[in-house]
């Protein structure tokens, strides 16, 4: 029969027991943790081997920015069709106008002379080389009681601005229409161009006395025609 353990050898192997069992759990544990790092990368490892869906397309945008034209250029108006040009500028016509003191002639027989202006306006239809203002009165007619006159009466004068002196002027009397074919002189006259002619009239002491107006013409003696309307200047002899 064997002898009975003693008291004190029963809890040396207990308490040896125990350590082994302590140390045993212990390394389990460190080991499995230590397998499950080597076998299951973390997420943090993941995300760094392969970029992100919001890395790439940061990456990728600029690349058709760079390639394509802006809007700003693509709907200029520019760029995508010619210019208009400018249409052309109204046809204009020859224009005159006569002016003097008062706006009317008043001539006294046998008294001074009475000046006034012929201004031609020429438009952009046409230029002219002989361009003729012509003068014409009808006959006069005067008040009961008024000495009756003899001739023309009257004396037409135009300022020569290149010798500075007054030369004579042709003044038709007379009561009918003359041809604009038998017009002959005349100055050029360019397009948009504007001269302004200096004449004067008058009345001979035995000439007539009475009220008619000076009509001025303008005749276009190489096509003979009227270059523009005639214009009239209220006058009156005593």
């Amino acid at each position: 029969m064997p002898a009975p353990a003693r008291p004190g050898r029963v809890l040396s192997t207990v308490a040896a027991a125990a350590v082994l069992l302590v140390g045993a759990t212990g390394c389990e544990d460190e080991g499995g943790k230590a397998a499950r790092a080597t076998a299951s990368p973390t997420p943090s490892t993941s995300a760094s081997a392969s970029p992100s869906p919001s890395a790439s397309a940061s990456v990728s945008a600029p690349a058709p920015v760079s390639v394509s034209p802006s809007p700003a250029v693509a709907a200029s108006p520019s760029a995508s069709r010619p210019s208009t040009p400018a249409p052309p500028p109204a046809p204009t016509r020859l224009k005159a106008s006569v002016e003097t003191r008062g706006g009317a002639l008043a001539l006294v027989r046998g008294g001074p002379a009475q000046e006034f202006t012929v201004t031609l306006r020429n438009g952009n239809s046409a230029a002219y080389g002989h361009l003729l203002v012509a003068f014409q009165m009808e006959f006069l007619v005067g008040e009961p009681g008024d000495p009756p006159g003899s001739g023309p009466g009257f004396a037409l004068e135009r300022f020569d601005a290149s010798s500075g002196t007054w030369k004579a002027a042709a003044l038709r009397i007379a009561n009918d229409h003359m041809p604009e074919s038998m017009y002959t002189g005349g100055a050029p006259l360019a397009r948009e161009a504007v001269r302004t002619e200096r004449y004067r009239l008058r009345a001979t002491a035995g000439g007539p006395t009475g009220s008619t107006p000076l009509m001025v013409y303008f005749v276009d003696t190489d096509g003979d025609r009227t270059a523009a309307t005639h214009v009239y200047l209220p006058h009156t002899t005593r």
